[in-house]
């Protein structure tokens, strides 16, 4: 399973927030919106977690070689 990463350097915010996410999707969903309702001041609704889904990205491995 690909692991999704949430960038809040990706969201406008006028806080500059750097934190990071990674996990498994719905992991990273309900991580990152307790951290829009704590710090963000965002809404937990149905329509906020489907906007979200659609900022999360693949999760870049590095190549070990």
């Amino acid at each position: 399973m690909t692991r999704k990463v949430a960038d809040c350097r990706q969201f406008p915010s006028e806080m500059n927030c750097t934190l990071t996410i990674s996990g498994e999707e719905q992991e990273v969903v309900d991580a990152a919106v307790m951290h829009a309702v704590a710090v963000h001041g965002e809404t937990d609704t149905p329509e906020f977690r489907e906007q979200l889904k659609t900022f999360l990205a693949d999760e870049k491995v590095p190549v070990s070689h």
